[in-house]
């Protein structure tokens, strides 16, 4: 006789991750209570045509009498998700699940994921721009380079409410945040800084422009071709951008010889790096090794030589995590009414950030815990500030 569904065993049972997840993560519920003719009337025909009414002949309403102002959107198409690779949309969406859970959490702000079944980045930029009336900022998440580039551009130049991709420019801000009190700790100033970046994909790029931003001394990127120079012919548009501001040292071959002597590495391209190659760099050097769940630089190797060693994982010391910056960047934006997220935005966040160490700064904490409920607030406010203070706000 053969079993029926009931006496499948549960192959998923003994996995707590999965009970986290059973029936997604995410709800919808009203903000008043419906419990009479009255609030049905009000809450819906006839008394919200007053209100729809009222919007349609003045636009500027909708941020008073509907939610999309407070309301974020996570967007991704599956093709890059960290650790995972190109999983397409519906694998991708219990992430983006979690991090609209992240963004009520740390921000009290809602937010609501959307997985789309296309790599197209024409389309992606079309559905999104027709979406946007919905919400108060669109978060990209996932979306692979170098497609991620031209859609994160667009969407910016076309939307009027704040855009960011969260895997270049989230990473970038807890980077140099992590990367200042870093500094400090070894006695040293941005501007001394010989840095090597491993990796020229999303994040790899923004944190190479926030890094000459932010004034570093020198800075060469690679990629899984060696450094890029202007010499080379293989370049992306991108690729080229970053060859033409960078490596002033004008240096080739491979990001193994470019770690000889340097202040600092920052790995965000997996792979692995061999324990000569750090042991040729600097005295007191900084090893931020971000690949997950497999630093590329093993971290406890990596202490004999640097002075500072950061990863991506929660259970190590200084770990450079997303959550620290993108809750409070968009909560400050939205405070504030911005229509962009500038670059000076970021660059307040990463300070902000960084400040909340404060003086308890030591080589194990140059950056914040996740769970630190004063980061949010902290960058929030640096945000808001610097948006009023740039103008870019209705």
């Amino acid at each position: 006789m053969e079993s029926g569904p009931s006496d499948t065993p549960d192959r998923f049972a003994d996995d707590p991750a999965f009970a986290v997840h059973e029936g997604g993560k995410l709800s919808v519920r009203g903000t008043r209570p419906i419990a009479s003719i009255e609030d049905l009337s009000l809450t819906y025909t006839p008394g919200v045509a007053r209100v729809s009414s009222a919007i349609a002949a003045e636009p500027a309403l909708a941020k008073r009498f509907t939610w999309a102002p407070r309301v974020i959107a996570v967007v991704s198409d599956g093709t890059a998700v960290l650790g995972l690779g190109d999983i397409g949309p519906a694998a991708s969406l219990p992430v983006m699940e979690g991090k609209a859970c992240l963004f009520s959490e740390f921000a009290g702000l809602d937010a609501v994921p959307i997985v789309l079944d296309t790599k197209d980045p024409d389309l992606i930029v079309e559905i999104v721009a027709a979406l946007a009336p919905s919400f108060g900022g669109i978060n990209l998440e996932d979306i692979s380079a170098p497609r991620c580039f031209d859609i994160e551009a667009r969407l910016r130049e076309r939307l009027d409410i704040p855009v960011m991709h969260d895997d270049q420019h989230g990473t970038a801000i807890v980077v140099l945040a992590a990367l200042r009190n870093a500094a400090r700790v070894t006695g040293r100033t941005l501007g001394d800084l010989r840095v090597v970046i491993a990796g020229a994909g999303a994040a790899g790029v923004a944190a190479a422009k926030m890094l000459l931003e932010a004034g570093v001394g020198d800075l060469a990127v690679a990629d899984s071709r060696g450094v890029l120079h202007t010499g080379r012919d293989d370049l992306t548009e991108v690729k080229r951008w970053i060859a033409e501001h960078t490596n002033r040292a004008g240096l080739a071959g491979s990001m193994v010889g470019a770690l000889d002597g340097a202040d600092v590495y920052i790995g965000l391209s997996g792979g692995s790096v061999p324990e000569s190659a750090i042991a040729s760099m600097a005295e007191r050097c900084i090893v931020f090794s971000l690949a997950n769940p497999t630093p590329e630089v093993d971290p406890q190797m990596a202490s004999r030589y640097a002075a500072v060693v950061a990863t991506g994982r929660s259970d190590l010391p200084n770990q450079i995590n997303n959550v620290l910056a993108f809750p409070g960047v968009f909560r400050g934006a939205i405070d504030a009414g911005a229509t962009a997220i500038t670059e000076a935005m970021k660059l307040a966040a990463a300070t902000a950030i960084a400040d909340v160490v404060g003086d308890d700064i030591r080589p194990d904490y140059v950056v914040p815990s996740p769970l630190d409920r004063r980061v949010a607030t902290a960058v929030a406010e640096a945000v808001a500030a610097c948006a009023r203070q740039e103008g870019v706000t209705d």
